[in-house]
């Protein structure tokens, strides 16, 4: 217990008290609160900032990463700005640290007996190593999440480039999948390797970023990216699609660029071939018969063989190995069509040379010119068909009839035939072998006239489907083709690739095979006599594709292909050719029936010059058809057209029950009839449309016969002309007035065989078990039928013989005379009565 404060001095030292307890040291209590509170403060401080790094530490570990680049972009940006706010704070907190420790500092150097500050300033520094350590730590931690942050938005990038090249690659191997590297044809061939050769350029741009992603990659890796595998593998991928694109692309493009010689030389064989005929079409016969025109033909050959193509020195099985890769079954077949035809042409080489070598070295005796035959005179139109095929069967479409062999003059200019050279001089140049021209040498002159206008009518056909059909299809010029036009081809153009491959591949080489026997044409004819009814068709066509050409005559591709392929005529002279080229054979069967009489092979040349007069005809009578307008139904139904042609018709008929006959009208009606297979109509023709060489008539129906309820009256008194069809037992009775009699014979001759050949089908029916009727001629047809003329015993009159056909159907097989009657004369009604059944 101390009794003063002079007491502590006992025990304490006086530089431990203050003054107020007798002691020496200088102590201010408020100064230390101030120190005091400033360094809790600072420690509070301190703690707080330690919390807001570890809330934002795991604020930042526990983000979603987005899966948008402009998210991760943001997300960035915002993480960046609390760094740096910490990074504030964290500076500001340093600074108050070092400027606490620095009043520390001061305070201690001014009175070094002050030893407690000493463990202030240590306190305050161990805060501020701790500041420290977390500002490291911090600054650690925030890096590498930045860092992650930031490769995460380079993968998403990449990731999002390789997927966009992924599709543009995929989508540059589906094209060329879609690339069809099948075509067969020269033009199609050129048009793929055109569409490759685009593709192939897009995909070398397109191969070319990929390369850049690639290399992307490659630096992503090498900056240690922590998705490197994943990087390295979209590498490879991308790597994988440019070289199977690639290694596809250089084999389709080395397919059809193999594919494509392929075609040029046999193009180039085929074109071979084709002059090689031409040569031997264009050589003159007449200069043959000397020796120096022997040998200069021989020469002619020999120098055409030479520059024969290389290709045709190896076999087709050589070709197929050499082009194996692009072989397809449509080109073998080419092959093998090219090498028959050189086959053949060769032959005709060979035959050629050796009948000139045979002329060459043998001494001919020379031609002698002889005085030229008069010209025939010139001979009027003929119809298109001899009476036996009817009269006034003219018709205003664009088939010509065949009659002047010089139709090259006529003012229609489309109307064009082909005649070769030799065919002028014909009659100038007599080849005296024998001294005179024999029949043989004649039909050889006539056979060869026939094959070689044939070969250059399939020269013909095929410029026209090259030049102009095949054009079409030309990307180069479609830019001067109508749209609607390469629609149309069709139309245009008829069947004419038919008739070109049943020409150049079938009637050509039959042609040639009859060239030493000209009397076995008729049967090659006879033999491909359906074929020709292919014509029919393009005839029928030419209307649509005349009215088709005039609305596009103008058109600017038209002009491009003529001038390409040097043609001084219009398209529509050579879509003519097939209609010429259809009249010129019975010209030349003519010519040769002529000089082939009672011979081997002369009933087969008659066979076909009757089988080409019936295709005319029926290829008129075609013409005439399609213009029928009005009637209802199939008229296919009907049947083939047997004849057509036009009539004065007058009509009478019965009226109701009183079965009464109407007046015949005194002024005929004129009516277009056509004769079915099973039926009859008549129509009226109507005026015709167009101008000048377009003009097109049109037949209006007006009444339909069935054949199964016809009847004929061969003669009708008063005119030789006429001729009675009876309809559904005399209820319409037509009497028609034909042109002349030929006609009218032509027409009951077709009639009776029609009606007949339906007795003989109802024959064979009776023979099955049904009932045939018979029918009793009627009082008024009898007694007039058996009426004796003057002086004339009755036995000796022809009977009326009529055969019952069906309930309502007569045939008049023999017909009575017809007798003339004054003109003063007025007809009497004649009373008819039914014929009453058995």
């Amino acid at each position: 217990m101390l009794s003063s404060v002079t007491d502590l001095l006992r025990y304490i030292d006086e530089n431990q008290l203050t003054s107020e307890f007798g002691g020496t040291l200088d102590y201010c209590h408020s100064d230390w609160i101030v120190l005091r509170t400033a360094i809790e403060s600072f420690a509070v401080t301190v703690k707080d900032i330690a919390q807001m790094l570890q809330g934002f530490g795991s604020e930042l570990a526990e983000t979603e990463l987005p899966d948008e680049g402009q998210a991760i972009e943001f997300l960035l940006e915002s993480h960046t700005d609390k760094y740096k706010k910490l990074k504030d704070a964290i500076r500001s907190v340093s600074k108050e640290g070092r400027h606490l420790l620095l009043s520390l500092e001061t305070s201690a150097k001014d009175d070094d007996s002050q030893w407690d500050v000493k463990l202030d300033w240590e306190t305050v520094q161990r805060l501020l190593a701790q500041l420290r350590d977390m500002e490291s730590a911090f600054d650690g931690f925030f890096e590498k999440h930045h860092l992650k942050l930031h490769q995460y938005l380079q993968l998403l990038r990449y990731e999002q480039s390789f997927q966009e090249m992924e599709l543009c690659l995929e989508h540059l191997m589906s094209q060329e999948r879609e690339l069809s590297v099948s075509a067969d044809t020269l033009v199609q061939t050129e048009q793929s390797l055109k569409r490759l050769g685009g593709l192939e350029s897009h995909a070398q741009e397109v191969m070319a970023r990929a390369q850049i992603i690639i290399l992307h990659g490659h630096q992503l890796s090498a900056g240690h990216h922590y998705a490197m595998a994943l990087i390295m593998q979209r590498c490879n991928e991308l790597r994988h699609y440019c070289d199977t694109l690639n290694a596809a692309l250089k084999t389709k493009h080395a397919s059809l660029q193999l594919k494509h010689q392929l075609l040029l030389c046999l193009g180039q064989a085929q074109t071979w071939c084709d002059d090689g005929a031409y040569m031997l079409a264009s050589q003159l016969v007449d200069k043959f018969q000397s020796k120096e025109g022997a040998q200069a033909a021989l020469k002619e050959i020999e120098r055409f063989l030479e520059e024969a193509p290389s290709m045709l020195s190896s076999g087709p099985d050589i070709l197929a190995i050499e082009y194996e890769a692009a072989i397809t079954p449509r080109l073998q077949a080419q092959i093998g069509e090219t090498f028959e035809k050189h086959a053949a042409v060769q032959q005709m080489i060979q035959n050629r040379q050796a009948s000139l070598r045979k002329l060459a070295d043998k001494h001919v005796r020379p031609v002698q010119l002889v005085a030229p035959r008069p010209e025939n005179p010139p001979r009027a139109k003929s119809p298109l068909f001899s009476p036996k095929h009817g009269d006034g069967l003219k018709f205003t479409f664009d088939i010509s009839l065949p009659g002047k062999r010089a139709s090259r003059k006529s003012p229609n200019p489309r109307k064009i035939e082909v005649i070769h050279d030799y065919q002028e001089s014909r009659s100038c140049v007599s080849y005296s072998l024998e001294g005179e021209d024999s029949p043989d040498i004649l039909k050889r002159h006539v056979m060869r006239e026939l094959i070689e206008t044939e070969r250059i009518y399939v020269e013909e056909l095929l410029s026209v489907l090259l030049g102009y059909r095949a054009e079409m299809d030309n990307p180069a010029l479609s830019g001067l083709l109508p749209p609607i036009l390469r629609s149309k081809r069709d139309i245009l153009f008829g069947n004419m690739p038919e008739i070109y491959n049943f020409h150049s591949r079938v009637f050509l080489q039959d042609l040639e095979g009859c060239l030493e026997t000209p009397e076995s044409v008729g049967a090659c004819f006879l033999q491909r006599k359906e074929s020709f009814q292919m014509y029919e068709g393009y005839c029928q066509n030419k209307p649509r594709s005349d009215a088709l050409w005039r609305q596009f005559s103008d058109c600017a591709f038209f002009q491009e292909c003529q001038k390409k392929l040097e043609h001084k005529l219009g398209l529509d002279s050579y879509l003519l050719k097939p209609v010429q080229r259809l009249t010129k054979y019975q010209l030349l069967l003519k010519e040769l029936l002529k000089y082939s009489s009672d011979c081997e092979g002369t009933s087969e040349l008659q066979g076909a010059l009757t089988a080409m007069l019936d295709l005319l005809k029926s290829v008129n009578d075609s013409m005439h058809q399609i213009a029928i307008t009005g009637y209802e139904g199939d008229i296919c139904e009907l049947g083939r057209v047997l004849m057509q042609g036009s009539f004065s018709v007058w009509i009478s008929h019965k009226k109701g029950p009183t079965r009464m006959k109407e007046l015949t009208r005194f002024k005929p009606m004129q009516r277009h009839l056509f004769l079915y297979e099973r039926a009859l109509l008549l129509c009226k023709r109507r005026e015709e449309h167009g101008d000048g060489c377009d003009k097109t008539p049109s037949y209006s129906f007006k009444n339909c016969l069935k054949m199964t309820a016809v009847g004929i009256t061969e003669n009708v008194k008063g005119d030789v002309k006429k001729f009675e069809i009876w309809y559904s037992g005399r209820e319409e009775v037509y009497v028609v007035q034909a042109p002349s009699v030929e006609v009218k014979m032509a027409w009951l001759n077709e009639l009776r065989r029609i009606l007949t050949n339906q007795q003989k089908l109802l024959r064979d029916e009776a023979y099955h078990g049904q009932l045939v009727g018979h029918m009793q001629l009627s009082p008024s047809l009898s007694e007039r039928g058996m009426r004796p003329s003057r002086g004339v015993p009755r036995g000796c009159l022809p009977g009326l013989d009529f055969v019952s056909l069906s309930a309502d159907v007569f045939l008049c097989l023999r017909s009575r005379s017809p007798r003339p009657r004054s003109p003063r004369q007025r007809p009497r009604p004649r009373p008819r009565h039914r014929p009453q059944r058995h």
